[in-house]
């Protein structure tokens, strides 16, 4: 999809990030990981009037059986058919296939995630840069991630290591790769918390501000306590701006529905729809207390200049 027939309220990554860091408060990038969960996102960010990324991973992709195409088709046809009129990301997350990246911007993504951080520094930047120059050219924007974010589910990414970002590497790899987002390791992970517990590393968070200018993002934010993620948004200078979102959604769906075991999207969508109707329900309410209570991005969605 071509960005001159995108809605007016679909933006780049880039776009909405500037404004909220600009606005200190931070943008939820939601996983729905189930087609059918995209409206529901979509609805609690109209219902309080805040922005939103809506976004889903490679391995995600993959092990729901979705195509970047599907749903990207879904995300647009509930842009129109809710009448959402709040600001919108559709982002590709963690990513390492360019052919996937290529296939999410064709299909109207307008945001990507390259991850090449298992990488050697060199070689990351070298790859990262590669898929900036590559979006920049589709004018779609460009997040990438320095140090290991580590997992517990291995949904979103296939290793549990977890390597801290070093300030000094993240001045030259913004500067080296043109991206748009940063993702840094300070201490979050994804997936569930059971024996470790959330942490965020404010003192390097702020080394990494003090010298980068580039839009921060935090992924692993579900289980994080929320007066730790407040320190995090509003640091001085610029905190971090997006916040990712993805296994909440899911546990809350799962239960409404009184199901433990995840499933295809084919199998979401096949579902009764009294049932479908309940998940969706306790999506939409998740995702509108993270934006009430946790990112401070309520009402925000009045702070943007969109041209109808």
């Amino acid at each position: 999809m071509k960005a001159g027939f995108r809605p007016y309220n679909v933006l780049t990554l880039k776009q909405a990030l500037e404004v909220a860091e600009r606005s200190g408060y931070a943008i939820g990038s939601f996983s729905p990981r189930y087609t059918p969960m995209i409206a529901p996102v979509l609805r609690a960010a109209q219902q309080t009037l805040s922005p939103a990324i809506v976004q889903i991973s490679h391995k995600e992709l993959v092990r729901y059986g979705i195509a970047p195409q599907e749903f990207a088709d879904e995300f647009y046809a509930r842009v129109r058919g809710e009448d959402i009129t709040v600001p919108v990301v559709l982002h590709l997350d963690h990513t390492k296939e360019m052919e996937t990246i290529a296939a999410a911007i064709e299909a109207g993504f307008t945001s990507v995630m390259i991850d090449a951080s298992e990488k050697p520094l060199a070689e990351n930047i070298a790859i990262s840069k590669m898929a900036a120059d590559y979006a920049h050219k589709h004018g779609v924007s460009v997040e990438a991630e320095l140090g290991m974010i580590g997992t517990t589910d291995f949904v979103e990414t296939d290793k549990d290591e977890e390597l801290y970002t070093n300030p000094q590497e993240a001045r030259l790899f913004v500067a080296e790769t043109g991206i748009d987002a940063l993702a840094v390791s300070c201490g979050t992970a994804h997936g569930v918390y059971m024996v470790r517990q959330p942490k965020i590393d404010l003192a390097r968070l702020k080394a990494i501000r003090a010298l980068t200018n580039v839009h921060l993002v935090l992924h692993g934010g579900s289980g994080v306590p929320a007066e730790m993620m407040a320190g995090a948004i509003r640091l001085p200078g610029g905190g971090v701006s997006k916040v990712n979102i993805a296994t909440d959604l899911e546990l809350s769906f799962l239960a409404a529905i009184g199901r433990e075991e995840r499933m295809t999207n084919a199998e979401c969508q096949a579902l009764e729809p009294a049932m479908l109707e309940r998940g969706r329900s306790a999506v939409q309410a998740t995702v509108a207390d993270k934006i009430t209570r946790f990112l401070g991005s309520g009402g925000q969605a009045s702070g943007f200049a969109l041209a109808q």
